[in-house]
């Protein structure tokens, strides 16, 4: 017992010496990245897996394991090399500080290496769309929020690209509509017409809602499940 708690407080020593902070960084974001990709993907393919892949329990269990430890993979080895190449550019900067275009930089550095070269991958497939987004929303909402405002610890705030306080008022306000709208015009044509072109998950949750749902030749097939 005295051991370990020797141990213990050898490790903490350790963990909270501040030479030994950038490395400890990087150790850190590995873990949160394993932690938080098996908490978002673990649920998600369990239920889709479950729901649309046909296979048996064991199959199926299999299935739902590889795509957590795939994200986990992804989102620790992105921790790593993004937070890898923030250290590498601070330390290299004749300031020794964090330039403006660092994290872009880095950021670039980190979805080539990790996501660029899996396009064939469903799950880094999922990953990046997400981001690309999130990313296309943020920049909507930089677009026409008034210079500074908006503004969080660390941020910029809006760009003022719109500067008639009018206008952009009416451009917040049907912004979201048209942008709701247009989208799921596409996905529905593309769907439609192009099938094979959208992800599979996304393709297979859309002929369940509005294919099969065409299809019945009982009472119990209409209520319970599909045909």
């Amino acid at each position: 017992m005295d051991n370990l708690k020797g141990l213990q407080a050898g490790l903490e020593k350790i963990v909270l010496d501040p030479k030994y902070h950038d490395v400890l960084t990087l150790v850190k974001g590995i873990r949160n990245g394993i932690v938080y990709g098996s908490k978002v993907r673990f649920p998600h393919a369990l239920v889709m897996i479950f729901l649309f892949r046909s296979g048996t329990l064991r199959q199926k269990t299999l299935l739902v394991l590889r795509a957590t430890r795939m994200h986990a993979r992804n989102l620790g080895l992105f921790a790593l090399v993004y937070k890898s190449s923030m250290l590498f550019l601070r330390h290299t900067s004749p300031t020794g500080k964090e330039r403006h275009w660092d994290a872009f930089l880095a950021g670039l550095v980190g979805g080539y290496t990790v996501f660029g070269r899996t396009i064939h991958n469903s799950v880094s497939q999922q990953i990046v769309i997400y981001v690309f987004a999130r990313v296309v929303l943020a920049i909507a909402k930089n677009l026409v929020e008034p210079k500074g405002k908006g503004r969080i610890a660390g941020g910029g705030g809006g760009w003022g690209l719109i500067g008639d306080e009018k206008v952009r008022r009416e451009v917040v306000r049907q912004g979201w509509p048209v942008f709701a709208s247009v989208s799921w015009a596409a996905v529905m044509y593309m769907f439609r017409w192009h099938p094979e072109t959208v992800q599979p998950s996304l393709r297979n949750s859309m002929h369940y809602i509005y294919v099969q749902s065409d299809h019945w030749d009982s009472l119990r097939n209409f209520v319970w499940h599909n045909k």
